[in-house]
């Protein structure tokens, strides 16, 4: 099996737990969970990183010996210290950790005085009343930490952003209406980062008068379920559907150094206070203190606080402590992408398969949007599944999309969502597709082949010359579908050799390709598509999904195709394949790579 990127980040967070809990030096501590965070937003794979002898080293937060450790999993599978760790403690230490509010004293003494390594043994312990008996415990704590496990039981992990911005955005507009006094209220965190899931939904906000009526408010939202904390400035709540939400109040004159501090990420703040100690200052969600006189100054925006810094503004979605700081310092930060770049979108359904509205009401939608083009991809006949269209269908809904042409001011193309077949051919015939102005290759059956057969059936669908477009390559659900296996690598050195777009599918419960992934299309040069997979005609309002996911990956409005205007995007997948790379590649020549 493969080795990835986000197997030996856990290794080495679960290293850095370990060595707290054996009460070993902060800095190896910190040095740990900094490579982890690191992993976990490379744009390459380890494993390829080792075959090709990458010096490690040379990435921020990996030294030597995480280098050597890197190696070592890769070529063998396993890292000699992390089982020396694992066996110096009791069994169940690191299960303990998952339940909030128990640290690693907690955890060891829970796990050395009663012998348990399961939450459901806690939970059997507590109601025993043997937890509450522990030294430095007792009944309050056993009760929290009963709390604790109940709540994770309702909470399945870290929720898909789709659901946490609903979540989010409902409850700003909540407390806004019941209070009128406030000021700024904006989501921070990881949401604001747009990373795929969220943990718990982090608002900042300033209030004019009387905070305490903006917590007040968020105690008795409906559907609560649980108030954990409240206070002026800041109170956390859960909510029957398991998301935690944590509000925090501050000064409107200190507001921005508050939304720069809670919009983290932890890795890119740690960076940012070292950039600050080094310059004699010390910053924090209050502000930047001159270290030598104990001065404070305030900022009311981020742009003030970077700058104090020496820096340009940082996005949010760049924030992850890895690139981010050596390219604002080199004025090398990308003019990322944004949704009025978007020129079209190109993977939209109607009614006439899987979708729930008829064809005019979707072209409408994209004229709403302020569209020059969009593209018509009902699926194809598959398997018989999503109503797919038979060779007759599909010729008349060609017919149906010319004649509708004159009635709207936008361009409609012709295509199809076409099934990728387990042995890689497409569902309509040669003559057919050609009929099509653009064809999205997707895989919706079969998804349990293995890597290499998965890699070739996709690179065989790109090497068809009418395939414009490779949709949600992984085919993952956020939450509920894991993605299928296939070298990654190779299927973008692919889509490149043979001229083939890969799609950004911003659809919120599958964001496929992944930010990583997208990333490395960039840095390949690939032709990247931002799309929504609309079923329906609200469903093309969420391309600021796909749009968050590309800033993630760096992109540059030139990195998306359908950035292009009508007369270049018409070139492009006019031109035959591989020939219409040139014609994307004429305008890559400013991107910008961290």
């Amino acid at each position: 099996m493969p080795v990835t990127n986000e197997e030996i980040a856990a290794i080495f967070e679960d290293m850095a737990t370990l060595l707290e809990m054996k009460g070993d030096s902060v800095f190896k501590i910190r040095a740990y969970q900094r490579a982890a965070r690191t992993i976990g937003e490379l744009s390459f794979s380890l494993e390829q990183g080792v075959k090709d002898q990458v010096d490690f080293k040379k990435i921020p937060g990996i030294g030597k010996a995480i280098s050597d450790k890197i190696q070592e999993y890769c070529q063998s599978g396993g890292i000699l210290a992390y089982d020396r760790l694992v066996g110096e403690l009791p069994d169940g230490v690191l299960i303990m950790m998952s339940i909030p509010g128990v640290g690693p004293k907690t955890a060891m003494l829970i796990a050395r005085e009663l012998g348990v390594s399961t939450i459901e043994g806690v939970e059997k312990e507590i109601h025993a009343g043997k937890l509450a008996a522990l030294p430095g415990l007792g009944p309050k704590t056993a009760e929290t930490i009963l709390h604790h496990i109940r709540v994770m039981g309702s909470k399945d992990g870290r929720t898909p952003i789709g659901a946490a911005l609903s979540v989010a955005e409902t409850t700003v507009d909540y407390l806004r209406e019941r209070c009128p006094g406030l000021g700024e209220l904006l989501p921070a965190g990881s949401l604001r980062r747009w990373e795929e899931t969220i943990g718990d939904i982090d608002l900042v906000g300033t209030s004019s008068s009387y905070p305490e009526a903006v917590s007040e408010a968020l105690v008795s939202i409906p559907g609560l379920q649980d108030v954990l904390g409240q206070g002026p400035k800041k109170s956390s709540v859960v909510l029957e559907s398991g998301i935690q939400v944590d509000l925090r109040i501050g000064e409107e004159d200190s507001f921005g150094a508050l939304l720069q501090y809670f919009t983290g990420s932890q890795q890119h703040n740690i960076r940012l206070r070292e950039l600050a100690n080094s310059q004699g200052l010390s910053l924090n969600e209050y502000g930047i203190t001159t270290l030598e006189t104990g001065k404070l100054e305030v900022f009311s925006n981020e742009t003030d606080l970077y700058g104090r810094l020496g820096l340009p503004y940082i996005p949010p979605e760049l924030r992850t402590g890895i690139d981010e700081l050596a390219a604002a310092r080199e004025n090398r930060l990308p003019h990322l992408v944004e949704e009025s770049d978007l020129r079209g979108d190109l993977h939209l359904h109607s009614e006439w398969s899987d979708g729930r509205d008829p064809i005019e009401t979707m072209v409408e939608a994209a004229v709403d949007q302020g569209y020059e083009y969009m593209a018509l991809t009902d699926h194809s006949s598959g398997r018989g599944i999503a109503n797919g269209l038979s060779d007759a269908r599909l010729l008349e809904q060609i017919e149906i999309l010319r004649a509708l042409q004159n009635r709207y001011p936008i361009t409609i193309l012709c295509g199809s969502e076409v099934d990728i077949r387990a042995d890689g051919s497409l569902d309509y015939s040669d003559e057919l597709l050609e009929q099509l102005d653009v064809v999205v290759a997707s895989v919706h059956s079969a998804m349990g082949q293995d890597r290499t057969t998965m890699t070739n059936r996709i690179i065989k669908a790109m090497q068809h010359p009418a395939v414009t477009i490779i949709g949600h390559a992984s085919t993952r659900l956020l939450g509920s579908r894991e993605p299928v296996d296939f070298d990654i690598e190779a299927l973008l050195q692919a889509a490149k050799q043979t001229g083939t777009a890969m799609e950004i599918n911003s659809a919120p419960e599958r964001l496929d390709l992944k930010d990583v992934h997208a990333s490395r299309a960039r840095q390949l040069g690939v032709p990247l598509v931002i799309s929504t997979d609309s079923h329906h005609h609200t469903g093309l309002r969420q391309r600021r999904f796909g749009i968050g996911l590309a800033r993630r990956a760096w992109c540059e409005p030139q990195h998306i195709l359908n950035t292009r205007p009508l007369d270049q995007f018409l070139a492009f997948i006019r031109t035959p394949k591989p020939r219409c790379m040139e014609i994307f590649e004429a305008s890559l020549s400013q991107a910008v790579s961290p």
